[in-house]
C-alpha cells in the first residue's frame, strides 16, 4: 500500500500511512502513541468525532425540519472527554443508568439536554433524574409510571412544573441485524406492545407532575437500509398526535473495508424526516434521533502489541488485549479487520487472539498481516463504539486508556487502570 496516501472509510478521517509507511491517525504516528502510552490503547482522531456530529446537526438543518435534535446514545462510548465533545458540539445525551446520568453531568451536558432509558429503571435512578431535572425520562412499563408517581415530590427545584416523559413502544418493525442488537420485534424486553400503547398514554396522564410529550421507538443497531425507518414512521404514525416523536438510532457503520458501506448520514435524516412528514408527524413536532457508533466507532482504533506467533495449522498471533477491550467478537460474532501499524498490505493470513483463558477470545479471525513477529503494534480499526463501554477486567487485566489526537499532537483523556485500581474497592 503506497505511504503518504489516505486510508479506507474504516479508518478515522484523516488516517494516513506517513513517509515511514507508519499509520498516523490525528496526526500522530500510531508507532511513537504505542511508545508514549503502552498497548492495549483506544486512540481516538478528535476531529474525526467534530466532523461526524456536525454532519449530523447540518443534515438536520438540510433536511428543512427546524426542530431536529441529535442525542447521541452515550452507551457508544461513555467516555467523559467523549461526551464533553459531543455536549460542545450541541448534541444532546441518552443516557440509560444513573452511572451514565453522572457522566453526562460530569461532561457538561445541561440536564435539559439528557434523556433517560431503559427497562429496568432503579428507584435510585429514577428519583437521581428527577432531583437532576433530566429533559425527559422514557418510560418502558407500568411498574415504572407507578414508581415515577412516588418519586415526583424529588424533582428538582426550578425544573418546571411537570417531568416530560415519552412512552416507548416496541413497533414489530425489524432491520437485518444480529438478533442480539434487534429491538423492534414485538417480543422484546423493551417497551410497550402496541397494544398496550393507549393504556400507557392513559396512565401517564393521570399521574400529577408527568406530561406525556410522545412516543420513542428503537428497532435494532447496526442497520444498513433504510426503509425500516419509513416503516417505523408509518406504525408510530398511529398512534396519535403528539409534540415529540423520538425515532431511536441504528444506523450502521463499516467495521472493514470490505463490507457494506451504510447509507449517507444525510440520506438517513433525510428519510426519516420524509417519513415522519407523509405520515402526518410535521415540521411543527420535535424530532429526536439518536447515533450512536455512526458517530463514534470510525473514529477510534485500538492498538495492541503483538507477545507471541505460532503455527497451529492456522497461524496465530497473540497480541496483549483481547475480550477485555473489544467484546464485540465474541458477543456479536462481529467482524473487524487488522494491520501491522507500521506494514500495511500483508498476505500471511492469521487468526489474531487476545491473551484470555478463554478459546473463543479472537479477535480477528481471517487476518492478512506482513509476517508478524513479536513486538509488532498491530491496530484494529472502527473500534469507538462498544469497545471502550464494554471494557472488563476479566484474568485481572487493567483497562486501557483513551488517546485523543489532533493536529499531531496527543492528550490522554483517561489513564489506564493500575493493579491498584483493581484492588481500591476491598473493604477487607
Amino acid at each position: 500500500m503506497a505511504t503518504g496516501t489516505s486510508l479506507s472509510h474504516v479508518f478515522p478521517l484523516g488516517s494516513r500511512l506517513n513517509e515511514r509507511g507508519r499509520l498516523e491517525v490525528g496526526g500522530c504516528d500510531a508507532i511513537e502513541l504505542a511508545r508514549e502510552f503502552g498497548t492495549p490503547a483506544y486512540v481516538v482522531a478528535e476531529e474525526d468525532l467534530r466532523t461526524r456530529a456536525r454532519a449530523f446537526t447540518q443534515a438536520g438543518r438540510d433536511s428543512g425540519h427546524s426542530d431536529l435534535h441529535v442525542v447521541f446514545a452515550s452507551k457508544a462510548f461513555p467516555c467523559v472527554a467523549v461526551l464533553r465533545l459531543f455536549a460542545q458540539e450541541g448534541l444532546w445525551c441518552d443516557v440509560a443508568s444513573g452511572g451514565e446520568l453522572h457522566l453526562a453531568l460530569a461532561a457538561g451536558f445541561p440536564a435539559q439536554r439528557t434523556v433517560l432509558h431503559g427497562n429496568a429503571k432503579s428507584e435510585a435512578e429514577l428519583r437521581m433524574a428527577l432531583r437532576a431535572g433530566v429533559g425527559l425520562i422514557v418510560i418502558d412499563n407500568f411498574d415504572e409510571i407507578d414508581r415515577l408517581a412516588r418519586l415526583l415530590p424529588g424533582r428538582a427545584p426550578g425544573a418546571g412544573a411537570e417531568q416530560e416523559v415519552l412512552v416507548r413502544v416496541t413497533p414489530d418493525v425489524q432491520g437485518a441485524t444480529h438478533e442480539k442488537i434487534s429491538t423492534g420485534q414485538a417480543d422484546s424486553k423493551f417497551g410497550f406492545s402496541m397494544g398496550d400503547a393507549a393504556e400507557a398514554f392513559a396512565r401517564v396522564e393521570g399521574v400529577e407532575g408527568l406530561s406525556l410529550q410522545g412516543v420513542h421507538a428503537h428497532i435494532g443497531s447496526q442497520l444498513l437500509d433504510l426503509e425500516p425507518f419509513r416503516a417505523l414512521a408509518a406504525e408510530l404514525s398511529g398512534l396519535g398526535d403528539f409534540p415529540v416523536w423520538d425515532f431511536g438510532g441504528g444506523l450502521g457503520v463499516q467495521y472493514t473495508e470490505h463490507q457494506a458501506a451504510p447509507p449517507p448520514v444525510e440520506d438517513y435524516v433525510a428519510a426519516i424526516v420524509g417519513a415522519a412528514n407523509e405520515h402526518g408527524i410535521g415540521a411543527d413536532r420535535r424530532l429526536l434521533i439518536e447515533p450512536g457508533r455512526s458517530l463514534s466507532a470510525n473514529a477510534c482504533v485500538t492498538l495492541y502489541t503483538v507477545e507471541s506467533v505460532k503455527q497451529n495449522v492456522s497461524r496465530w498471533v497473540a497480541v496483549d488485549g483481547g475480550m477485555s477491550d473489544n467484546l464485540r467478537p465474541m458477543l456479536y460474532g462481529a467482524t473487524y479487520e487488522a494491520h501491522v501499524a507500521d506494514r500495511f498490505g500483508g498476505s500471511t493470513r492469521c487468526v489474531v487472539a487476545g491473551k484470555h483463558c478463554e478459546s473463543g477470545d479472537v479477535i480477528v479471525r481471517d487476518a492478512l498481516l506482513d509476517d508478524p513477529r513479536p513486538g509488532d503494534v498491530l491496530v484494529t480499526p472502527a473500534t469507538g463504539a462498544y469497545g471502550f463501554s464494554m471494557a472488563n477486567n476479566y484474568n485481572g487485566v487493567t483497562r486501557p486508556p483513551v488517546i485523543f489526537c489532533s493536529d499531531g499532537d496527543a492528550r490522554l483523556v483517561l489513564r489506564r487502570e493500575t493493579l491498584e485500581d483493581l484492588t481500591a474497592r476491598d473493604v477487607s
